[in-house]
């Protein structure tokens, strides 16, 4: 008698519960390969756009548990278990991390920002956050920056997405700004000459755009001249400093005296 109540007890459960549990095998089967078709879609957009390989990875291992969190929750609803509270206690934890990591997410979505618009590469030299050095690393939450003086910088992405950023190698071509300031004896159009001369010498000096010599100041003491060399992003420094030596030999070989300031003492008598 027990035996037979159990039985039908069980054929009951079986009825109620038998649907609901197919059901939920199809979804998770059906879930499944949805989630595989669907990440290899992104997997194919994101390499069809060049993402860049940590971002990628870590976006598509993002995306997917997700994905799988958003079935196991249907899976959960279809066996006819409340998912009200797991979403609850989802929703509860995702908002205290938010929290206790707000500068960690705010560097991560600067990262993000960084590796998806790419405002420079490792390699370009760029200004920020009142630093200037070539890119060496773009991570997730830092960009490491290599100065002139071969000093590592690291620079958050939440300050650096969210300041200016000044990218002198996205031109590909730099204008090398110098002044040269001669005796108000001196003649102009030597001065233009002999400049002019150092710049097109020089093989790393562009030829298009095409050098400038120009006067830019009368100044108390000599005439500046502005002396515009362009070059490329990689050749900027060795032009910036050969001109300037090499201008100021050619300028004394053509016996042009570059002034300096003189101070006068005036002594009284008594």
């Amino acid at each position: 008698m027990d035996l037979q109540k159990w039985l039908d007890k069980g054929i009951e459960i079986i009825i109620d519960f038998g649907p609901k549990l197919i059901a939920a095998i199809l979804i998770w089967i059906v879930g499944s390969w949805l989630i595989k078709k669907l990440m290899k879609g992104i997997n194919y957009a994101m390499s069809k756009n060049s993402y860049d390989e940590s971002l990628k990875k870590f976006l598509l291992n993002l995306t997917s548990w997700a994905l799988k969190v958003v079935l196991i929750l249907a899976i959960l609803g279809t066996v006819g278990i409340n998912t009200t509270s797991f979403a609850a206690i989802i929703a509860a934890a995702g908002l205290a991390i938010g929290l206790a990591l707000q500068g960690s997410l705010a560097n991560f979505a600067g990262g993000v920002l960084i590796l998806i618009f790419k405002p420079f590469k490792i390699g370009d030299l760029i200004e920020a956050q009142g630093e200037l050095g070539v890119v060496k690393e773009i991570e997730i939450f830092t960009t490491k920056l290599t100065s002139p003086t071969n000093k590592l910088i690291i620079i958050p992405n939440g300050t650096l997405s969210n300041g200016n950023i000044i990218n002198y190698t996205a031109e590909g071509k730099l204008r090398v700004d110098l002044t040269f300031g001669v005796d108000y004896n001196s003649d102009i159009k030597t001065v233009k000459k002999v400049l002019m001369e150092v710049m097109t010498n020089n093989s790393k000096v562009l030829k298009d755009p095409a050098p400038v010599v120009a006067v830019s100041e009368l100044a108390d003491s000599s005439v500046n001249f502005a002396v515009r060399p362009w070059a490329n992003a990689a050749d900027y420094w060795d032009v910036y400093f050969e001109t300037i030596e090499n201008g100021k030999e050619a300028l004394d070989k053509a016996g042009i005296e570059i002034p300096y300031p003189h101070q006068v003492e005036i002594k009284k008598k008594g």
